[in-house]
């Protein structure tokens, strides 16, 4: 079973975070030896672009908006990030698990599938879309990059956002199905649970050993 690094952080700024999984990429593109991250934690609001993203899902003017909006290499159409939402940046090393992107999506679902379970609830897929989804609402957004088979970006759990913040998009395209949230059927949920139950799922999923570390002990997320 290969070690998986963890690393908890709180509210990061989207684009420090963003610069975090490019540096850890690009090493790991130089040496496939390093070893695999989950890096698990939560964003300032801001919404996020596909690289083909179309601009016709943002109900605002982006070209004047007090809205924060960045442009990323990811697939998939805009989405939201905020307090209250789990984000986890898998930086893996698909050598090590499978080299097929569709078995990777289909793993990242499961894992928030795997977490819905664990609180009774049933996560559910639609053919032809990526995501998961529980009682026809979405509570879980997946988009990745790979590059030389060493991933970023990754998935965001909805826990207990402010989901108005979804009302100024299209989310994800879909404009037949809502967006939900852990809270709506676990009224208390803690945060704090959610990560150790995510880690744990992610753990199972990937078949690996998860290492807990402080971000400080990776150098270039301190640069």
């Amino acid at each position: 079973m290969n070690n998986c690094f963890l690393i908890n952080c709180g509210l990061v700024p989207y684009q420090e975070a963003w610069s975090w999984q490019r540096s850890l990429l690009e090493a790991r593109c130089v040496n496939q030896d390093l070893p695999d991250l989950l890096i698990l934690l939560e964003h300032p609001a801001v919404y996020t672009l596909g690289q083909g993203a179309t601009l016709d899902n943002l109900k605002f003017d982006p070209n004047n908006s007090d809205y924060e909006l960045h442009r990323i290499e990811r697939g998939g159409e805009v989405t939201y990030h905020g307090p209250g939402q789990l984000v986890g940046y898998p930086i893996l090393n698909l050598r090590r698990h499978q080299t097929d992107l569709h078995w990777y999506l289909r793993q990242l679902e499961t894992v928030l599938i795997e977490t819905l379970a664990f609180y009774n609830i049933q996560g559910d897929r639609y053919a032809g879309l990526t995501g998961v989804w529980a009682n026809d609402k979405k509570l879980g957004a997946i988009g990745i990059k790979v590059s030389k088979w060493i991933t970023m970006h990754g998935f965001s759990f909805n826990v207990c956002p402010d989901l108005q913040a979804f009302h100024a998009i299209i989310p994800c395209g879909i404009s037949d199905k809502s967006v939900g949230s852990l809270a709506e059927f676990i009224p208390n949920v803690n945060m704090t649970e959610v990560r150790s139950i995510v880690a744990q799922a992610f753990a199972q999923v990937f078949q690996v050993n998860l290492i807990s570390i402080d971000p400080s002990d990776i150098p270039m997320l301190n640069d």
